[in-house]
């Protein structure tokens, strides 16, 4: 298998399945969704994308399965399965607000190798292969150097259907308020870890997550230069509905801190 090629005809693909999706993003409203669950919106717009991007995904690596956030493939690979996010920021997208993107990561048994993230509003293409350093639209990209966290700009999202650990949140956004350069809440995973990957931000956590959330973007965190675990340390952030991913100077504070107050993390 020559993983370089299949990466960079993922990309193409990507692109193009990005290019309907800002075509129709003039369309969209709150009238032509539907709802999963509270909170858990899903637009035609995501269900073709995903239609789009498993086709083509099948015809580039046939014998790859998938893992994809709206089930159109149950296929799944011995050895090679796409993890996709075909329309990450959903509520973002059909409120108007330009902040989604497309996220697509390939795992080779328990491994991810390739990793690509698009945000579409900006056309910034994050992609990561194995062996090699992250990029945006092309140039290498890497976390952020030498800043402690008390200097550091941290991203996070708010929970939208499991409240049981809003008190923990909340503790732990109010001594981030206070102790670093500002809190922000984009609305897209994937756009959030590929901003920590090329230094927006220094850090970012969030939990009850899925693994199509983030697969690509903390795959392209570590090729970054950054780290990434679950709140208590440990590798399992893929299906461990967590993540805390940092640069290498803020991930110990960060994760002192979550933990400390993240009670529920027992």
């Amino acid at each position: 298998m020559n993983l370089n090629a299949i990466h960079k005809e993922a990309i193409k693909l990507v692109k193009e399945v990005g290019k309907f999706i800002s075509a129709e993003s003039q369309n969209v409203n709150t009238d032509t969704v539907e709802h999963k669950g509270f909170n858990d919106l899903v637009s035609y717009v995501d269900k073709e994308a995903e239609i789009r991007l498993v086709e083509g995904l099948g015809e580039i690596l046939p014998e790859s399965g998938f893992i994809a956030e709206e089930g159109t493939s149950e296929k799944k690979g011995d050895t090679y399965n796409w993890i996709i996010d075909p329309l990450d920021g959903t509520t973002n997208f059909v409120h108007g607000l330009p902040v989604f993107s497309i996220s697509v990561a390939l795992q080779e048994n328990d491994e991810i190798v390739s990793g690509i993230v698009l945000e579409i509003n900006r056309n910034e293409c994050f992609e990561a292969v194995q062996g090699e350093v992250s990029k945006l639209n092309g140039k290498p990209i890497s976390v952020s150097k030498h800043i402690d966290l008390s200097q550091s700009l941290i991203a996070t999202g708010f929970p939208y259907n499991d409240f049981d650990k809003m008190d923990d949140y909340l503790s732990i956004l109010k001594h981030l308020m206070q102790n670093t350069h500002g809190l922000r809440r984009l609305g897209s995973a994937a756009v959030d870890l590929a901003y920590v990957a090329c230094g927006r931000y220094e850090g970012y956590f969030e939990y009850n997550l899925n693994a199509w959330d983030v697969a690509a973007g903390a795959f392209i965190v570590q090729q970054a230069g950054g780290k990434v675990s679950r709140f208590n340390g440990d590798n399992d952030f893929i299906f461990g509905r967590e993540i805390l991913s940092c640069s290498a100077e803020v991930y110990e504070e960060l994760l002192i801190i979550l933990q400390n107050q993240w009670k529920h993390n027992q």
